[in-house]
C-alpha cells in the first residue's frame, strides 16, 4: 500500500513538509524550556540547560530536575497522547468533530477509575492505567458501533454517554461513598500540577508505544481515507485497520486521562492545525499531530501558572478556553460533512 491522498510528486511540496518539521521541532523545543524555567521561581533559560546538561545541586537545578523537567516530560507525554488520538479517529470516522473528549472516551475512562475506586482496585498507577484504558474502550465500542451511521449522530452519542457517565452514574457513586468522592475530586480536575512527582513510567511506555502503533498504521488509514471500496481494492483489511485503530484511540486516551485526569479539545485542536499543514498526506499529518500536541499542552501549562497571581489554573480550564472557539469554528466551517 503505497497511495498517498494526494500524490506529493512536487519536490518543492516535500521540502515545505521537511522545513515545517523541523520549524516544528525548533518550536517544542523552546516551548519545553519555557516550561522548565516559567513558573513561581523563574529560571533563566541558559540556567535550564545548564541544569540538564551540567547539574551542579543548586537551587535552580533541584527545581529544573526535580519539578519542572518531570512536568514537562508529563506534557509533552499527555499531548502527544491526546492530540494523536483525537487525528487518528477523526480519520477513521472521517469526522472533523470527533475528539476523545467529545466522544466519551474520557468520560467511560473517569467513570471505569470512579468504579475501581470505589471497589479498591486502583489504588496503584498500574491500576488506574488499566481501569482506565478499559473504561476507555468500552465507551468508544459503544459510542462507535450506535453513531457510525453518521458524523451527526456520532457526536450526539459520545455527548449523551458523558452527561450519563459523568452526571448520573459517577456522581450517584461519588455521593454515595464519600471517600470515593476524596479521590475522585483530585482526579477529576485536569491538571499538570502535583501530577509529576507521580510514577510515570507505566503510562508514558505505554504512550510511547501506542504512539509507534499510530505512525505504523498511517498508510493503512491513508488507503481508508479515499474510502472503503478503494481501500478494499488496494489490499486493506479495513476491519482489523479500524480495530487497531480503535485499539491505539483507547491506549492513548486512557493513559493521559489517568496520569492528568480529564483534558477536553487537545484532540479537536491540534488535528486540525496539523491537517492545514500536512496538505493531504496522513503520514505527515500524524508527525505534524504528534509535534504540535505537546507543544500545545506545554503552552497552556504555562499559562495554566501565569494567568492568576495567586495560584495555577488547572491547565484543562486553559485548553477549554482555547478549545471552545475552535469547535464554533469547526461547525461553522465543516457543518456535519465528513472528511
Amino acid at each position: 500500500m503505497t497511495v498517498e491522498r494526494r500524490l506529493p510528486g512536487a519536490t518543492g511540496e516535500s521540502r515545505t513538509r521537511i522545513a515545517v518539521l523541523v520549524a516544528a521541532l525548533v518550536l517544542l523545543l523552546v516551548a519545553a524550556v519555557a516550561s522548565i524555567g516559567i513558573g513561581a521561581h523563574t529560571v533563566a533559560p541558559a540556567e535550564v540547560l545548564r541544569a540538564l546538561f551540567a547539574y551542579d545541586g543548586s537551587d535552580d537545578h533541584v527545581i529544573v530536575w526535580d519539578i519542572r523537567a518531570p512536568r514537562a516530560l508529563l506534557a509533552i507525554g499527555v499531548g502527544a497522547a491526546l492530540a494523536t488520538a483525537g487525528t487518528l479517529i477523526q480519520t477513521l470516522s472521517r469526522n472533523p468533530l470527533a475528539e476523545p473528549g467529545i466522544l466519551g472516551v474520557t468520560a467511560g475512562a473517569g467513570f471505569a477509575i470512579t468504579v475501581g475506586s470505589a471497589l479498591g482496585l486502583v489504588a496503584s498507577q498500574a491500576g488506574q492505567l488499566v481501569a482506565a484504558v478499559l473504561g476507555s474502550a468500552l465507551a468508544a465500542l459503544l459510542v462507535y458501533s450506535v453513531g457510525r451511521q453518521s458524523p451527526l449522530r456520532l457526536v450526539l452519542t459520545g455527548v449523551a454517554l458523558t452527561a450519563i457517565l459523568t452526571t448520573g452514574v459517577s456522581l450517584g457513586l461519588r455521593l454515595m461513598l464519600p471517600e470515593v468522592f476524596d479521590q475522585y475530586r483530585f482526579w477529576a480536575v485536569g491538571s499538570l500540577a502535583g501530577r509529576e512527582q507521580a510514577p510515570l513510567t507505566v503510562p508514558l511506555v505505554a504512550i510511547g508505544l501506542a504512539l509507534v502503533g499510530a505512525l505504523l498504521v498511517t498508510r493503512a488509514l491513508n488507503a481508508i481515507a479515499l474510502g472503503e471500496t478503494v481501500a478494499h481494492t488496494l489490499g486493506a483489511n479495513v476491519a482489523r485497520v479500524r480495530l487497531i485503530t480503535l485499539v491505539l484511540v483507547t491506549v492513548l486516551a486512557g493513559a493521559a486521562t489517568a496520569v492528568a485526569g480529564p483534558i477536553l479539545f487537545v484532540g479537536l485542536i491540534v488535528p486540525h492545525l496539523a491537517r492545514r499543514l500536512a496538505m493531504g498526506s496522513i503520514p505527515w499529518l500524524m508527525v505534524y499531530t504528534m509535534i504540535l500536541g505537546p507543544i500545545l499542552m506545554l503552552v497552556s501549562d504555562i499559562g495554566s501558572r501565569i494567568l492568576l497571581p495567586t495560584g495555577e489554573v488547572p491547565v484543562a480550564i486553559v485548553t477549554a478556553f482555547l478549545g471552545g472557539p475552535v469547535l464554533i469554528w469547526v461547525v461553522r466551517r465543516y457543518g456535519t460533512v465528513a472528511l
